[in-house]
């Protein structure tokens, strides 16, 4: 599985050229809990201060306010939000693509 990678303050044109400012957002509480990504995602961290822990034993990472960040598909982790985070995220496909991707991913073994 490929690793989170963190692009630490993108410049305007990096920003600009991915259209981020467009993509939807997403905000969470001080909160531990486990996610799964079916599907690649790149977000934005707008505020905020997250640390992720891979379930595959990979070292943790951290993340922040000004932070470019690709989650790779298939990753299975913990979250722990240490500061309240509000992002802007794009999910990598069609919805028809991702809605396949999910019950794959949580109905079959």
């Amino acid at each position: 599985m490929s690793k989170i990678v963190i692009e630490n303050k993108p410049s305007s044109t990096r920003l600009e050229t991915l259209g981020v400012t467009k993509w939807p957002t997403w905000s969470k509480e001080v909160s531990t809990f486990p996610w799964v990504f079916p599907e690649q995602e790149i977000a934005y961290i707008l505020e905020g201060e997250v640390v992720i822990t891979p379930n595959d034993g990979s070292a943790s990472v951290t993340f922040r306010k000004g932070d470019l960040v690709t989650f790779p598909a298939g990753l299975r982790c913990t979250w722990e939000v240490k500061q309240p985070l509000h992002k802007h995220y794009q999910l990598d496909g069609n919805l028809v693509g991702r809605i396949y991707r999910r019950i794959k991913l949580f109905f079959t073994k």
